[in-house]
């Protein structure tokens, strides 16, 4: 008797944890909702701008071909998907105001591949492959002036696409 008395409460307090657990467990899980976006009898497909930005926990962050019947999961997937920090409580929406001037699409060097890095003016095949070659020797770009390390990348070259680039993670 005196056995059944201690293994009774211990198999109480296991369920109960196990149960606990168990809700806990189930109240952390969130089913990916679908998301929908409705265009209002003012906003029609012929006047959807032609780009949509996509910036955030995404790869490759920038401006991506847009039509009326794209979904959101379509265009995340155009920009490269997202990273481990994505969380998709929110997204947002900017819709520019007339004169309102967007900055143009910058392109990481840590993660770029060739054939991006070939469309900056002044980097051709054997640029990229240098800059690709660079970082992969000497490790992730600190800042883009270490561009300026990269064989046959010049002060010139550096000064015309400063501006479109990036070293971001």
């Amino acid at each position: 008797m005196t056995t059944n008395r201690f293994w009774t409460p211990l198999i109480i307090l296991l369920v109960v944890i196990i149960a606990v657990g168990g809700i806990f467990a189930w109240s952390q899980y969130q089913d990916s909702q679908a998301a929908e976006i409705s265009l209002t009898s003012n906003l029609t497909e012929e006047r959807l701008p032609n780009e949509i930005y996509i910036g955030g926990a995404v790869t490759n962050p920038g401006f991506y071909p847009l039509r009326g019947d794209n979904r959101i999961e379509a265009l995340v997937q155009a920009a490269g998907g997202t990273g481990i920090s994505a969380e998709f409580k929110t997204f947002k929406l900017h819709i520019d105001e007339v004169g309102e001037e967007s900055s143009p699409q910058k392109i990481n060097l840590n993660r770029a591949e060739i054939w991006l890095l070939e469309a900056l003016p002044g980097i051709g095949e054997e640029r990229a492959k240098a800059i690709i070659t660079y970082r992969r020797e000497q490790g992730p770009f600190h800042t883009a002036k270490e561009l300026l390390k990269v064989p046959g990348v010049g002060i010139g070259t550096f000064e015309g696409i400063k501006y479109l680039v990036t070293v971001a993670d």
